[in-house]
């Protein structure tokens, strides 16, 4: 169980980072202006909400789409990881994070980012039997 928790805190905090990289890379894509540990705190909660907007909303997204998803050979994955981005951003101005996506473009480039960096650091976070992925 606290293998399971501990996985789960490094997956969190591996999507932290991955978000943290797309603000550095997007302009477009900001977290507000506070000391270093309010940033940190914005970053992990975005996370949180990124990762159950994912879980939630993705799967749906996937099983009504599907035919489309082959049709575009899986482009349709990368309009759909954007929105989501955007609707993460929306959730978290709702609850007052500074947090904030300005425009398709952006969330495009930015759950692109957040994509590729969180698979690399997945790569050296254990999966949850407790063995790296190769």
């Amino acid at each position: 169980m606290l293998k399971k928790l501990l996985i789960l805190l490094l997956k969190i905090a591996a999507s932290a980072l991955s978000i943290w990289v797309a603000t550095l890379l997007i302009d477009d894509i900001t977290i507000g202006d506070g000391k270093v540990i309010e940033k940190i705190g914005v970053l992990v909660a975005v996370a949180v909400i990124f990762g159950l907007v994912n879980a939630v909303i993705k799967p749906i997204v996937k099983t009504i789409g599907c035919a489309f998803y082959v049709l575009t050979l899986g482009l349709l994955a990368l309009v759909v990881n954007a929105l989501l981005f955007l609707l993460t951003s929306a959730i978290a101005g709702a609850i007052d994070l500074s947090f904030h996506v300005e425009g398709f473009w952006a969330a495009l480039w930015g759950a692109l980012i957040v994509g590729l960096v969180n698979w690399g650091l997945n790569l050296v976070i254990p999966d949850k039997k407790g063995k790296k992925k190769r």
